[in-house]
């Protein structure tokens, strides 16, 4: 996902380089939608690999 946020950001700057004014700001929001995205994805999985490593732990004790 990061990837593809980066990529878009890439695109939309040369675009912007070339002067494809409409084109570099709709690749830029994309980018900024994907990169929302991919920070909570990481969020949400973040917070559900500390509580199952919490429960892992808790069983083996």
């Amino acid at each position: 996902m990061i990837r593809l946020a980066i990529l878009c950001l890439v695109i939309a700057g040369v675009c912007a380089l070339l002067g494809f004014g409409g084109a570099a700001s709709a690749f830029a929001g994309i980018a900024k939608v994907l990169f929302v995205i991919a920070l909570i994805a990481f969020l949400v999985l973040l917070a559900v690999g500390l509580f199952a490593g919490k429960k892992v732990k808790d069983a083996l004790d």
